[in-house]
């Protein structure tokens, strides 16, 4: 089996993979074309499958000495009324943790520390992909070729690479939402670690950090593209009648902190994960809408996935098979949950049927929550020699 891999995208889910190949004995390259790393991002929560995903490529110990476990909050109407609690303990008790909450700049920084210098190849794009032989893939990038027994895509929602393996598949499309989002500049006083609020099309929420600051998110149905002179004046008129401490998170945060950004989705499931010697992974295989928080777990769980099928399989070939066995069922199983939980969730606008979901969340048993929870946080994942 070769020894030599390429990735074209230094994400999360990028990195991810480079750590993986680098434990099992694999030469890696990262190629990313961002000319500069400069952390951007908001917040991120992580369940127990991608903290176990971490576990697996030895970051996970620093990663949970830089979140906040999520023990405390649920979902509320914009009056404020609990529409369903969450027990972190309840959960930690059965899957090992809690969700934790963490900068994504900061997990992005800690994979990025998990790896040598010289693997990091930035401001570097990946300008082709090609079979240049039955067991060699070249990409090139400018003036430099790089060859090498295996590539891995992980460039995003709008993986050139993939567009190249399929160039019939529609691609990624809009949801129907658009997100904004920001950390607070300052700590701010919270009763709860997380929080969703589900209005009529708007969804408010927050997740708590260690340092006291936190990450807010704003989902609202809108056309494509809609974009507003001054973001956060504009939350503030959408939300000023919303419980606190909605207000609070919106004071606290520097208008040049807000994100804005249309959630996008591959909502026309890929074929397959793999052609040739390429393979994708995260985003560029089945980016979905937040509305699970799985994202970024799922790309997690890919990175382990690929890695231990490369030392399980004697070819790179049936390495890849094997990953797209394992990981494609799953992977859109889960895009397909988030959609529902969308639709059901902040896209709901019909007041009768707000009302009915609200009423039905109220009377819900707790436990009825935590087992769909565990649906997609119950994930083992395979060890890597």
């Amino acid at each position: 089996m070769g020894d030599t891999a390429v990735v074209v995208g230094g994400g999360i889910g990028g990195l991810a993979a480079a750590i993986g190949l680098l434990r099992i004995g694999w030469e890696v390259t990262v190629v990313e074309r961002a000319r500069t790393l400069d952390d951007a991002g908001a917040g991120i929560s992580l369940a127990a499958n991608g903290l176990r995903a971490l576990d697996e490529l030895g970051v996970g110990e620093a990663v949970r000495d830089a979140s906040r476990g999520q023990y405390n909050g649920g979902t509320r109407t914009p009056q404020g009324r609990w529409l369903t609690r969450m027990d972190g303990s309840a959960l930690e008790e059965a899957v090992g943790t809690p969700i934790m909450g963490i900068p994504r700049s900061a997990l992005h920084r800690l994979l990025r520390d998990s790896l040598p210098a010289e693997s990091l190849s930035i401001g570097s794009e990946a300008d082709s992909v090609e079979q240049s032989g039955p067991g060699t893939v070249r990409v090139g990038c400018g003036d430099t070729v790089l060859d090498a027994d295996l590539v891995v895509a992980a460039d995003g929602i709008g993986s050139a690479v993939r567009g190249r393996l399929f160039p019939d598949h529609p691609g990624p499309v809009y949801s129907g939402s658009t997100v904004l989002r920001a950390i607070t500049e300052q700590a701010v006083d919270l009763p709860t670690d997380f929080e969703l609020t589900w209005g009529r099309g708007a969804e408010f929420g927050h997740i708590a950090f260690h340092d006291g600051r936190a990450e807010w998110h704003a989902v609202l149905n809108l056309p494509a593209g809609t974009r507003f002179a001054d973001p956060l004046d504009e939350l503030r008129s959408r939300f000023q009648t919303w419980h606190d401490p909605i207000p609070a998170l919106l004071d606290a945060t520097r208008p040049a902190a807000v994100l804005h950004h249309d959630v996008n989705e591959l909502r026309t499931p890929l074929p397959s994960y793999t052609v040739g010697r390429t393979v994708l992974l995260g985003d560029a295989a089945h980016a979905m809408t937040p509305h699970l928080g799985q994202g970024a777990c799922q790309a997690l769980e890919d990175a382990v996935t690929l890695a231990a099928a490369l030392t399980a399989e004697p070819t790179v070939e049936a390495a890849l098979a094997r990953y797209d066995a394992e990981r494609r069922p799953r992977s859109q199983a889960v895009a397909r949950a988030a959609r529902q939980a969308g639709r059901m969730g902040q896209q709901l606008t019909h007041p009768l049927a707000v009302a009915l979901r609200n009423t039905a969340m109220r009377l819900a048993p707790s436990r009825a929550a935590t087992h769909m929870v565990l649906r997609h946080h119950a994930w083992v994942p395979p060890q890597l020699e």
